[in-house]
């Protein structure tokens, strides 16, 4: 009768984003086999028509299995996602389930505090166990909301799928993730231009969809066009290739959750420079394990970065670092127990 004890409630896997990359790592897990885990898909990113489709099936198939299952596990973010899963949220509530809430948000001020915070609050005050990101998440939740213990801090694990082929090294700077204001790929454009003549063999590379045209347009105007490429959306071994060929990974984020791009950076060693948004406060040591500048600071982006390709012997501690990092705290096996842990919790 319990064959799926959990129902996990997220966007399609054919998703390009986070909150896809992270339920699939969870799909790797022990925990996932032993409470069998039954993954609702109902988003995504295609035409509205086809949206709507995805959100009908996945309904149909959540109102299926929800009689027969203990827990109901809702992955959302921004208000879209938060609004579209209400109507399940409701369901399992009136079907007396377990609920969890897996916040993936990037801004407070969209969210818990923008114009859709009541919807918010209805979810969190109603769940029996909220997880955020971050402990500066779980700050911002419970000064809103007031849940004490119910919120609980699970990272987002490393999950880059690292073959065992070799490339050499290039004189590359890697960007990945979609190309829009919120990640600054800008910021990087201007900052590497402010530097480029004094590291002519050095060249940024862009590897995400996204604002092509316009990043295009930028790095033209400023005269650096010649040491900038665009790859476009990668996944497999192209993604495989391209980390392993850069030498350092840069995300100037004006904010985030707990950003997979880093994640995937630390999987496969980078030094990794970024700003202080989200989850990063809470693990980054400047000049240790990173090296942060405040976001929109083009001038210390730029004095990062040389300061980076001018210290070999920085540039290897920070790696060993990133190495630690990926092995240890953000290990996808010790994330996927915690996940199980709260399974247990919520099933006694």
């Amino acid at each position: 009768m319990w064959r799926h004890k959990v129902l996990v409630v997220a966007t399609s896997k054919h998703t390009r984003g986070g909150i896809t990359s992270v339920v699939k790592a969870h799909e790797k897990g022990e925990q996932w086999v032993s409470f069998g885990c039954k993954w609702i898909e109902t988003s995504i990113d295609k035409t509205n028509l086809i949206k709507i489709w995805y959100l009908v099936k996945g309904l149909a198939q959540y109102c299926f299995y929800l009689p027969r299952c203990r827990i109901v596990h809702i992955h959302l973010s921004e208000p879209v996602s938060a609004l579209r899963k209400v109507l399940f949220f409701i369901l399992a509530k009136l079907f007396r389930k377990k609920t969890i809430i897996h916040f993936h948000s990037f801004s407070s001020e969209t969210t818990v505090n923008g114009k859709h915070s009541g919807v918010y609050k209805y979810l969190f005050s109603n769940a029996d166990c909220v997880i955020v990101l971050s402990d500066s998440w779980k700050k911002i939740v419970n000064e809103k909301f007031n849940l004490g213990n119910r919120v609980r801090v699970i990272y987002n694990p490393c999950i880059a799928n690292v073959s065992a082929k070799i490339y050499s090294k290039k004189k590359q700077i890697l960007y990945a993730g979609t190309l829009n204001q919120r990640k600054g790929y800008a910021d990087l454009i201007k900052a590497f231009a402010l530097i480029a003549k004094s590291y002519p063999t050095w060249k940024v590379v862009f590897a995400g969809n996204g604002e092509i045209d316009k990043a295009t347009e930028i790095s033209e105007r400023l005269n650096v066009s010649n040491q900038i490429e665009f790859l476009g959306w990668i996944n497999g071994d192209d993604k495989d290739r391209v980390f392993k060929e850069s030498t350092i990974f840069c995300l100037p984020s004006y904010a985030e959750g707990f950003p997979m791009a880093v994640l995937d950076a630390w999987a496969y060693g980078l030094p990794v420079i970024t700003t202080p948004v989200g989850g990063i406060p809470d693990i980054a040591i400047n000049g240790e394990n990173v090296l942060l500048f405040d976001a929109g600071d083009i001038e210390m982006l730029s004095k990062q970065i040389s300061r980076l390709i001018d210290d070999e012997e920085l540039m290897n501690s920070i790696v060993l670092e990133s190495k630690r990092l990926s092995d240890t705290t953000f290990n996808i096996k010790t994330i996927n127990a915690e996940i199980g842990d709260v399974y247990k919790e919520l099933e006694d």
